[in-house]
């Protein structure tokens, strides 16, 4: 009897010894590839693929569609200010180019209707200037004399963007729509301008 129970207790040693052998291994096998069994990804290791689908080019965060950016606003600058400025931010909006001078006295004259109006609309149809055919010093006297510091003053004194846009002469506006369609390019009067900039907001 006393035998019997022995090799009872033994087989029953042998099993437990071999579960315990083969619950090793598996865990083992789980360290090899790098993550284990419902666990997190290894460090170093690939993260395993969630199913959902890549973010299309041209997509914002968070699902609403970005802004395509037309080929008329696909350009840069530096404002007179010092500071960098990119035509692609505006994409989607309705958008003002004004080409002006710092010597010109028609310049001076719808300088006064832009620092009234571009407030108003900045965050419908902003309005940029390009400053051109002179010195960065009148350039920068000329938009404290007209109390123009905060609308946005791009430095063209190389003459690039007039040359882009095929300006000739000042004072010229180039308006924009949200399309990017030039729908304006010549000279506006100060009621002019309004005019088309609240139809611009309201469209």
């Amino acid at each position: 009897m006393r035998i019997s129970m022995a090799w009872t207790g033994a087989g029953q040693l042998r099993r437990a010894a071999t579960a315990g052998a083969l619950v090793v291994a598996l865990f083992g096998v789980a360290a090899c590839t790098g993550t284990a069994p419902g666990g997190p990804t290894a460090a170093g290791s690939a993260p395993a693929s969630t199913g959902a689908p890549p973010t299309p080019t041209g997509t914002a965060t968070g699902g609403a569609p970005a802004a395509q950016v037309p080929a008329v606003l696909r350009f840069t600058g530096t404002t007179l200010g010092g500071a960098a400025f990119d035509a692609a931010q505006l994409a989607g909006k309705p958008v003002v180019l004004w080409f002006w001078a710092p010597w010109c006295a028609t310049c001076a004259s719808q300088a006064w209707t832009v620092a009234e109006i571009e407030p108003r609309y900045r965050d419908t149809v902003p309005i940029v200037g390009v400053a051109g055919l002179g010195e960065r010093k009148a350039m920068k006297e000329f938009v404290t004399e007209f109390d123009l510091g905060a609308t946005p003053q791009i430095e063209d004194t190389k003459g690039a963007l007039w040359k882009r846009f095929k300006v000739t002469e000042q004072s010229i506006f180039v308006i924009i729509d949200r399309n990017g369609t030039v729908v304006h390019q010549g000279f506006l009067d100060g009621e002019a301008l309004t005019a088309k900039v609240a139809a611009l907001a309201g469209a």
